[in-house]
C-alpha cells in the first residue's frame, strides 16, 4: 500500500465523521517541507470553520497513528471549482457539467486536452460532447488527469 493510500484510509473515516466529503489528498515535499493537503466538500460548499474544524480532528490522529515519519505541514481547503474528478461518484456527479480531460497520449485530432460537456460514464470510457456539438469517447485508461471546468 503507498503512503498516499495510507493516508487516504487514515484520513477519510476523520473526515466523513465531520459530515463532509473527503475530495483528494497530496502528499509531497516542496522545497524544504512536505506538505499533506486535504481537500474536502460538504453539500452547502467549504467554509473556513469546517477547515479549522477538520484540522483540529486530524491532529490528534495524525499524531497518534504517526503515519509520516518526519515533520510536515498540515493544509485542509476546499477542492475549489475545478475540483479534480478521480472517483466514480465525482464523474457520476459531473455528468451534465463542463470538464476538463487530459490524456496520457493525444487523441485523434484534439491534443491530450479535450473540454466539453460530459455525457456519461461506462466503466472503459468517458463519453463528451464538445463544443462544436461532436461528441468524444476518452478511454478511462487514458486519462491522466480529469476536474470540473468553470468559466467566469
Amino acid at each position: 500500500m503507498s503512503q498516499q493510500e495510507i493516508l487516504f484510509d487514515l484520513v477519510e473515516p476523520v473526515v466523513r465523521d465531520e459530515g463532509l466529503e473527503l475530495v483528494d489528498l497530496e502528499y509531497k515535499k516542496e522545497g524544504k517541507r512536505w506538505m499533506l493537503r486535504v481537500f474536502i466538500d460538504g453539500p452547502e460548499g467549504i467554509s473556513h470553520n469546517e477547515c479549522v474544524r477538520v484540522t483540529r480532528a486530524l491532529e490528534p490522529v495524525l499524531e497518534e497513528k504517526d503515519p509520516i515519519p518526519h515533520g510536515f505541514v498540515l493544509e485542509v481547503s476546499s477542492p475549489g471549482l475545478d475540483r479534480p474528478l478521480k472517483r466514480e461518484r465525482d464523474f457520476a456527479r459531473a455528468i451534465g457539467k463542463k470538464v476538463e480531460v487530459k490524456t496520457f497520449v493525444p487523441l485523434v485530432e484534439k491534443g491530450k486536452t479535450v473540454q466539453g460537456i460530459l455525457l456519461g460514464i461506462t466503466e472503459n470510457d468517458l463519453r463528451l460532447e464538445l463544443e462544436d456539438g461532436s461528441t468524444v469517447n476518452i478511454p478511462r485508461d487514458q486519462v491522466a488527469k480529469a476536474q470540473l471546468h468553470f468559466e467566469f
